[in-house]
């Protein structure tokens, strides 16, 4: 049996948010929208029908890239349970996730094809890749448990977030380096963005690779005999949700968690273009691009200090009370671009504030979250973390969405995010976490 915290074991594992980060950044939170919709818009015109859905309406070239992340969303809700509850019982966890890896990793790359009348490829192409994304980090996070104890759960978690935040945005510079001297370059624009993307299919496959050869096979449950993996992983999920409600803390924890990570994820989707309708749309301003990709690779960068400022705020204070304290600075965060943005100058702090605490809160949630799974439903109960997290995810854009229709003001529209950060730190400040680790510990597998 593989002992616990071998630091060998462990690098390789912190090295796998070194490699998948670049997919998130380069390819999820830069790129492929943009590169993506621009082809669409020069096939069918600004916001043309690209797709047909018969009763369901049409995919216009506006809404061709969030339809692909709400479907490649929609098929991780279905996918991660079983895909986690079939890791449980078997000895693939960590075959499946070099499977989903590669296969994302690959889709990634093949984005380099997408070129003009390509768009519907790119847009397939972003699902496979996006959903693969998901599903190796349930089973990435799951060997969490594996290969730490209680003691160093945070530090692990911290330190993996910060090499994530600092390879993808290692990566991110050398694309938008790449992009804005194109021409200097003797290539295309269009060029450029499509090696960009491919680049990021290649350093997550890349790295992966240390993963991977310091990663151990742990030795799984025996599943029922005359059983498929699809009907054990369905039986599983059942289980894992019959599970959940006898931790009636850790199912609050995963209820508070929902609400104030779907704030995070929203402030953090909608700040690009928040700041260019305040700072300059607004303003009658020409908006300075330069200064929205440069507040993005100062946030990768800082978020990797932050990340393991919180873990020695943790060991300080506690996991818990980090994390509310990195709630506070997040509510705080809407009401100063609410109330006080004005300035190119204040944005940069306000950055340096998200970066801070981004890294921290959801490094700690994590970790907290590890020590509240009964033994040998790890990678179960991750799925059902992941949901938590991806399933929601449309609230938040919801709610600004509604309110920026309605009032026709960003600031007011951010202002009604706080009701998320709001509501998570109470469930989670009326949450016994204490309690749910010792109702965690208390349980025994059941044997199928």
């Amino acid at each position: 049996m593989p002992r616990r915290d071998d630091p060998r074991e462990i690098f390789g594992w912190t090295m796998y948010d070194w490699a998948n980060s670049a997919f998130q950044t380069t390819v999820v939170t830069v790129l492929a929208g943009p590169y993506i919709t621009a082809m669409a818009q020069q096939a069918v015109g600004e916001n043309g029908i690209v797709l047909r859905l018969g009763p369901l309406g049409s995919v216009t070239a506006k809404s061709l890239f969030p339809y692909c992340i709400s479907l490649s969303v929609l098929l991780q809700v279905f996918l991660l349970p079983t895909l986690g509850a079939v890791a449980d019982y078997t000895h693939l966890k960590k075959k499946l996730m070099a499977v989903f890896c590669y296969a994302g990793a690959v889709a990634t790359c093949l984005m380099v094809l997408v070129t003009e009348g390509r768009h519907l490829l790119g847009g397939l192409l972003l699902v496979v890749s996006n959903v693969s994304f998901g599903a190796s980090i349930v089973l990435y996070n799951a060997f969490l448990n594996d290969i730490t104890t209680d003691e160093q759960r945070d530090t692990v978690s911290s330190r993996g977030y910060a090499l994530g935040y600092l390879g993808g945005g290692i990566l991110l510079a050398a694309n938008l380096a790449l992009v804005s001297f194109a021409g200097a370059l003797g290539i295309s624009k269009g060029m450029a963005v499509r090696l960009s993307l491919a680049s990021a299919g290649v350093w997550w496959g890349g790295f992966a690779i240390i993963t991977f050869n310091r990663l151990r096979t742990r030795a799984p449950k025996t599943p029922p005999r005359d059983c498929s993996y699809l009907t054990l992983g369905l039986a599983e999920v059942a289980k894992s949700f019959r599970a959940l409600r006898k931790l009636p803390h850790t199912l609050q924890y995963l209820l508070g968690y929902m609400a104030f990570n779907d704030g995070i994820q929203t402030v953090i989707s909608i700040a690009s273009v928040f700041l260019a309708q305040e700072l300059f749309v607004a303003k009658g301003l020409p908006v300075n691009e330069s200064f929205l990709i440069g507040l993005i690779l100062m946030v990768q960068f800082v978020a990797f200090f932050g990340s393991l400022i919180f873990e020695r705020i943790a060991g300080l204070i506690g996991t818990k009370r980090a994390i509310l304290l990195s709630l506070v600075l997040w509510t705080g965060v809407v009401l100063y671009a609410y109330g006080f943005l004005q300035t190119v100058a204040q944005a940069w702090v306000m950055g340096g504030v998200i970066a801070v605490v981004l890294g921290g809160s959801q490094a700690l949630s994590r970790s907290l979250f590890s020590r509240m799974i009964p033994d040998g439903r790890e990678a179960s109960f991750f799925g059902l973390y992941e949901i938590s997290e991806r399933g929601t995810s449309w609230i938040g854009p919801l709610i600004f969405g509604y309110v920026v229709g309605v009032t026709n003001s960003y600031r007011q529209a951010i202002l009604s995010l706080i009701v998320l950060f709001v509501v998570g730190m109470i469930v989670l400040l009326f949450t016994d976490t204490d309690q749910a680790i010792r109702d965690a510990g208390s349980r025994r597998l059941e044997r199928g």
